[in-house]
């Protein structure tokens, strides 16, 4: 008689974040029920008040850490979680609210909050690995939902996630997408940014924004030379790469430099857009 294996306990919870990564697990659609059956969600804000005390074999976590509070619960959540998965920018770079890295937390505060000592922030807002193991990341602003199904399927199959390791421009050649640095002369990050969006923004003739953080081993030296020679200033190559993953290396050493600008009105290159809560 085959034995009877009860399906893995999965949770899902975030931390300073907007929701778009959890949501992705919900755009699987058609494969949603399929993971339903598979896996017991014991726990998943955005599908379900239920609330879960024990252990999780697998638990994705959403956000970057911000407050004292969420650190402690991140270390409360490592201690009963078998496999850690980041999902997101915020958890796997800091995010968007990781820009205020550069700057004077309590300027900052000040500037917005009429009554700023009521916060309770950390000075900076830093990914998960910062503060407990992770075991998995998946990058992207929001994630694709394509490897989280991946992911989940290896794990349930017991077998190593195939996720993608090259930049965004190889995915550009396949889709036959002009590229906007040489035609458009666009600060485009492509070249140094990990692959995993299907390369969306090139395609629509928009430089990439490098969402899905830097690709190991990024030249991000060379590139910017590039950007330079063709007429850039040093603040606007600055700002071009402090977007949604400007706290990870090597992203950072080029934005540390962009301090007294991140946030200008009118900043050159790739705009912000509407993503991660701060």
């Amino acid at each position: 008689m085959n034995a009877t294996f009860a399906p893995p306990k999965v949770g899902v919870v975030k931390l300073a974040s907007c929701d778009g990564c959890q949501l992705a697990l919900l755009d699987l659609e058609d494969e949603l029920l399929a993971v339903a059956e598979r896996f017991d969600l014991v726990q998943f804000p955005e599908a379900t008040s239920r609330r879960w005390d024990g252990e999780f074999d697998v638990l994705l976590v959403e956000g970057s850490v911000s407050t004292p509070s969420q650190a402690e619960e991140l270390r409360h959540l490592r201690a009963r979680t078998r496999l850690l998965v980041a999902i997101g920018a915020c958890a796997t770079a800091g995010g968007i609210q990781a820009l205020r890295n550069h700057l004077d937390e309590r300027t900052v505060a000040a500037s917005v909050y009429p009554e700023p000592a009521w916060l309770e922030s950390l000075a900076t807002a830093t990914p998960l690995a910062d503060h407990v193991t992770v075991d998995l990341e998946l990058r992207g602003c929001p994630i694709d939902r394509g490897q989280l199904l991946e992911v989940l399927t290896a794990l349930r199959v017991g077998r190593r996630p195939q996720l993608p390791n090259e930049a965004v421009c190889a995915a550009c050649k396949r889709r036959g997408a002009a590229c906007v640095l040489v035609t458009a002369g666009l600060p485009c990050l492509g070249p140094v940014t990990a692959a995993g969006c299907g390369a969306i923004c090139p395609a629509f003739g928009r430089a990439c924004y490098g969402c899905f953080g830097p690709l190991p081993g990024a030249n991000v030296a060379a590139l910017s030379a590039q950007f330079a020679a063709m007429g850039r200033s040093e603040d606007e190559i600055g700002r071009a790469f402090a977007l949604f993953t400007s706290w990870a290396e090597p992203f950072r050493a080029i934005t540390a430099g962009s301090a007294p600008i991140l946030g200008h009105p009118d900043r050159a290159g790739p705009s912000t857009r509407d993503g991660e809560a701060t």
